[in-house]
Parts: structure tokens; sequence; C-alpha cells
């Protein structure tokens, strides 16, 4: 059989499809850091995979988001939440970066927070990149 390789487009693909891209790009990225993954075919607890570390006692559960995201809902749920920006890869611990944004934001005075319970940014401001850093994932492989 001949086959015939080239590159999708994201933007090409529907929902569905960019979910299951962007499980096995984040799969991709964590395998550096020593994380095999298991899709969950279901949210479970709030997650959409569990990354299991080599040492054999991590086990992290991630929310995979098309950005920064926070939620009312996720709180107290032990997630971490993973996305894409710019090629640049992000896993942050859901909780401590929600407490830190807000103590030094106004998110948590802001009308939606207080109504609808969730936050996400389009980008990353300047602040949040600063937050965000010591979360942010080499994605090439190591020699």
């Amino acid at each position: 059989m001949n086959i015939q390789y080239k590159f999708i487009r994201y933007e090409d693909l529907s929902a569905r499809q960019q979910e299951s891209y962007n499980y096995q790009m984040a799969s991709a990225v964590l395998a550096n850091y020593g994380f095999t993954t298991i899709r969950l075919s279901d949210d479970w607890q709030g997650a959409d995979f569990i990354a299991q570390h080599i040492d054999g006692k991590t086990f992290l559960k991630i929310q995979l988001k098309g950005r920064a995201s926070f939620d009312k809902k996720y709180s107290g749920r032990d997630i971490y939440i993973c996305f894409c920006e710019k090629d640049n890869w992000y896993l942050y611990p859901h909780d401590e970066v929600l407490e830190l944004l807000l103590k030094s934001s106004n998110i948590g005075e802001s009308d939606f927070w207080k109504k609808k319970g969730y936050w996400n940014f389009p980008y990353l401001t300047k602040k949040l990149k600063l937050l965000l850093a010591p979360y942010k994932l080499q994605g090439t492989k190591q020699e």
C-alpha cells in the first residue's frame, strides 16, 4: 500500500477531531516528562485524561482546554489544566493558579465570575504568561 502523507490543517478539523488531535499532541509532550496517558471516554471527576508518571506514584487528572481556563466546578477536585498557545504547552494545577490569579487580579470581583463561575483567556497576557511560566512545557525531544 502506498500512503501519501501530508500535514493536516488544524482549522479544517471538526471540534471533536481537534480535541483528539490536542490529546495526542499533549500526550507526546508529556512523554518527554515521563508520563503516559490514558484518555477517558467521559469526563471522570472533571478529567479528560489521566497522566501516569514513570515513578509509579504520580497520577494527574487533566482537563484539556483550548486556552487558559478557570472554572469553579474544578475547584477542590485536584484537576490540572492543559492547553496549547502558539506551539507552547502548559500544564498547571487549577486550584493553585486560580488562587494566585484571584489575588493578583479583579476577576473574582467581576459579575461574570460571580454569576457564571468560569473565566478563560483568548490569549495570554504578559501578566498571565509570567504566572504560568513555571508550568510551561518543553515540547521537543531531549537528547
